[in-house]
């Protein structure tokens, strides 16, 4: 009788391993084989403080078992490249953490496909061990805001985006035995990033056209002296563009602005001065702080630093163009007054800023001569 019921006793266990093994079988089918069904998908953003970044952090939540799928799927390349012959100045990239590089090259490794205004950047699961840290998204939320800054300030020529209106989206999905992330770049839904004035691929296309013409007149006619070259970039700049005091032009910040419109603020001056010495293969970098004009009043600001004959000088082309901001028509030769200067003469009337937004990361710039060239 004994024997009977511990055969029972064996035949009940059995069966529960039996079962226990049915349904451990069916979890890992469900995980590895059968097909994604997602169940609800929520989206929460919020703003990296004080720097303006929105970071979409998409949650997705699904089903014991759903695999995961590709949702995005990045758009062929476009054909149009500009020239190989600018330097390759990365000064600000320098900079950068490892994973602020990792974004930041996913945007220079992507400047043309951004042409059509709604690329989608991924960076798929590199960033799993920043995103599983307490407060992980904000985390890389800054990284991506720093990244950001040092691109723009690096890539003089990038007219057509305005970063603003790129979103670093956070996909979170959770499955049966773990939480996988992915990351990407990309537009608001039904919306692109182009700068305002422009709104298709081929307009954009079309514009870059135009600036390569019009570098390649400015290039050629440089004489290969680093002096004589950065005067002839400073020279062309002011008598050519007409700084906007209203701010009405398009793409008055940019490239654009300032060699096609021939109008743009101090901003465009800054960014044209760089695009053009970085293809005369002149180091040159990007700043930015405030200044105070010759009526008293303190502006933001941007201006140039360039390296020549190893040492590194500042230059303001927009104040060294007959019309300054706030200030009217300047009387006399002041065209180079702001021209290859050191800090103790330029920082008289400029205060660089190291921020390039408020609360963000804190760049460094040049070693500055303290002498005039």
């Amino acid at each position: 009788m004994k024997n009977k019921f511990e055969g029972f006793i064996l035949f009940l266990i059995l069966i529960v391993l039996i079962g226990g093994l049915v349904f451990f079988g069916y979890v890992i089918y469900k995980e590895l084989i059968n097909p994604d069904k997602v169940s609800s998908v929520s989206t929460n953003e919020f703003v990296s403080e004080d720097t303006g970044v929105v970071v979409t952090e998409r949650t997705e939540k699904r089903n014991v078992g759903d695999t995961l799928k590709e949702i995005f799927v990045p758009e062929e390349k476009t054909e149009i490249t500009y020239s190989t012959q600018a330097s390759d100045g990365k000064f600000y990239y320098e900079q950068l953490t490892d994973t602020q590089k990792i974004i930041y090259n996913g945007l220079q490794e992507n400047k043309q496909n951004m042409m059509s205004g709604t690329y989608t950047i991924s960076y798929g699961n590199k960033f799993s061990k920043i995103l599983e840290q307490e407060n992980g998204s904000k985390i890389l939320g800054d990284d991506y805001q720093t990244a950001i800054e040092a691109f723009t300030h690096d890539n003089a020529h990038l007219f057509y985006l305005d970063v603003s209106k790129m979103f670093l989206n956070i996909e979170t999905k959770k499955r049966a035995f773990s939480t996988t992330y992915n990351v990407y770049i990309q537009p608001a839904e039904g919306q692109t990033y182009f700068a305002k004035g422009f709104s298709s691929e081929t307009q954009v296309k079309q514009a870059v056209q135009k600036i390569n013409d019009e570098k390649n007149k400015i290039i050629s006619k440089l004489s290969g002296s680093k002096y004589n070259d950065i005067k002839a970039i400073h020279d062309y700049l002011i008598d050519n563009i007409e700084y906007d005091e209203n701010n009405t032009s398009i793409g008055m910040y940019t490239i654009y602005g300032a060699l096609i419109e021939k109008k743009c603020v101090c901003e465009g001056y800054a960014r044209t001065f760089k695009y053009l010495a970085d293809f005369a293969g002149i180091e040159c970098v990007l700043m930015q702080g405030t200044a105070t004009n010759s009526k008293g009043v303190q502006e933001k600001h941007a201006w140039n630093a360039v390296k020549l004959a190893g040492e590194w000088y500042l230059i303001d082309t927009t104040w060294d163009d007959p019309i300054i901001s706030g200030s009217g028509i300047v009387m006399g030769n002041v065209h180079y007054r702001y021209f290859l200067k050191g800090t103790n003469e330029f920082y008289k009337d400029h205060s660089p800023e190291y921020e390039f937004s408020k609360g963000g990361h804190k760049f460094s710039y040049p070693t500055i001569s303290q002498k005039n060239y």
